[in-house]
């Protein structure tokens, strides 16, 4: 009894953190169609998330840089663990064979040289949730 249930857990614990990795994406995306973005500037953006798309449906997303000029990204940066940045040297770009724009805080789909798809995240320009009303608790001697 003990050791299903400790397989249970284990089953559970392991699913609960592939979902995690397999789906960051869609819940970056739909946070963006909800609650919409802020126009990305020309700049170095230090904060950005890159979803990188596997062959399988899945996705896994690290922490990087990237840098915007006219609209469109000009450069790429994966961060390490040590908060070290390398520069990503491949040739990148988008369907249509130019440099990638954003829309909506997101950038379109990137491919490279090595066949993979990533897109780029800018979770700094995602707007703020909306304020909810403060509900209130009658009196119960009404």
């Amino acid at each position: 009894m003990k050791k299903s249930l400790l397989v249970l857990i284990l089953a559970l614990i392991s699913t609960a953190s592939f979902s995690q990795t397999s789906d960051c994406f869609l819940r970056l995306q739909k946070a963006f169609n909800v609650r919409g973005a802020n126009p990305v500037s020309n700049d170095m953006h230090r904060n950005v998330i890159i979803s990188y798309f596997q062959t399988d449906g899945s996705a896994f997303c690290i922490a990087g840089k990237a840098r915007v000029e006219n609209g469109k990204i000009v450069s790429i940066f994966i961060q390490y663990d040590d908060n070290t940045y390398e520069l990503v040297e491949k040739d990148f770009f988008n369907s249509k064979k130019q440099k990638p724009q954003i829309v909506n805080g997101i950038s379109e789909m990137i491919f490279n040289a090595d066949g993979e798809k990533f897109k780029i995240v800018f979770i700094d320009q995602l707007k703020p949730k909306k304020k909810a009303y403060k509900s209130v608790t009658l009196p119960d001697d009404l």
